[in-house]
């Protein structure tokens, strides 16, 4: 399906061709996971590769994320360029040691002797009634690592732009993908060619609040955008789109432009990455605000499984709204 500027595609699709072209291109390439080859991934990204470039570069895994891992570190080691699948964030639990303990410190340790060009790639987040151990936003866990690239593609572009300087990356880079935005449909423009590793964009301008966001919860703001906008209030959305490194510059800008910021995160607050954004505007931009910092977290508990108990417990239109208005000084 095509428009008059660009072609309309779903998001997995868009990750998929970026896949394909990285394989066609360099054959160092090679992706391996839990079921990525005959089943096509648990998302379907990687459906039809096999029969396309056979199983020595779409290696199906035994069910051992630290094993899998591991061997991806290695090959990264010696001179591939590994794209690994974990199925989700949370499994990625099991291959913790592999990535910060070997992938995130071989450089440092080696006094950059060894690189580890290793791209991991995992789905994210809830909204799917995919219940507790499926379900979790736990990118800030590896945006604390240093050693570690971290992002974090919300929109058809990003998805379909980011492997490419992944790949080319001496550090290993984790890509987290939302699982809710799998079947989300939109437009592939230029600006796929242009992603990168650590910039932040600003999706919609305003003059009033800045909206700092990621992943799926920038279509959350984007919606409360417009929301507010009929009110009066023009909300100016950041997405961050880079966790680790985060990009101060854009945030703080667009903060001295608005004097207000919510940040929307969908990981929980305590401990979270939406206190590290609120602490550095603290720390850089403290006198550029008109009012205190607004958050909008996930709810601190599991993510749970029925639909109506995963609603509330995520950032919502509505949480979002009523934090920029309680921001905007308006009463509750």
């Amino acid at each position: 399906m095509t428009t008059g500027t660009g072609t309309v595609i779903t998001y997995r699709e868009a990750m998929k061709q970026a896949i394909r072209e990285a394989l066609a291109s360099d054959p160092r390439v090679f992706v391996m996971g839990e079921d990525v080859g005959k089943y096509g991934g648990c998302y379907a990204v990687t459906k039809g590769l096999l029969d396309e470039f056979g199983e020595e570069r779409i290696r199906d895994t035994p069910l051992s994320e630290s094993a899998f891992v591991g061997a991806g570190v290695g090959a990264a080691v010696a001179g591939m360029r590994p794209i690994v699948e974990i199925m989700t964030v949370n499994f990625s639990l099991l291959a913790a040691d592999q990535i910060v303990n070997s992938a995130a410190t071989l450089s440092h340790m080696s006094g950059g002797q060894f690189h580890v060009p290793l791209v991991i790639r995992m789905a994210t987040g809830a909204g799917r009634q995919l219940a507790a151990q499926h379900s979790h936003s736990l990118e800030c866990w590896y945006a604390h690592v240093p050693g570690l690239r971290v992002v974090e593609p919300a929109t058809i572009d990003d998805a379909r732009g980011v492997l490419r300087p992944a790949l080319a990356c001496p550090d290993p880079v984790l890509i987290f993908e939302p699982n809710s935005l799998y079947n989300m449909e939109g437009e592939l423009t230029g600006a796929a060619a242009t992603a990168d590793l650590s910039t932040a964009r600003v999706r919609r301008e305003g003059k009033d609040v800045t909206l700092v966001t990621y992943g799926a919860s920038l279509w959350r703001c984007m919606a409360a955008a417009e929301q507010l906008a009929a009110g009066g209030v023009e909300a100016e959305v950041v997405d961050l789109r880079s966790l680790r490194p985060l990009d101060d510059a854009t945030i703080l800008a667009s903060v001295r432009r608005t004097r207000r910021v919510v940040i929307v995160d969908e990981g929980w607050r305590t401990g979270g990455l939406a206190a590290e954004v609120a602490m550095r505007v603290v720390e850089q931009g403290f006198y550029d605000l008109d009012a205190p910092i607004g958050r909008v977290c996930s709810e601190e508990v599991p993510i749970p499984y029925p639909k109506h108990l995963e609603d509330a417990a995520l950032p919502s239109v509505e949480r979002i709204v009523t934090a920029v208005r309680r921001t905007m000084g308006d009463a509750e």
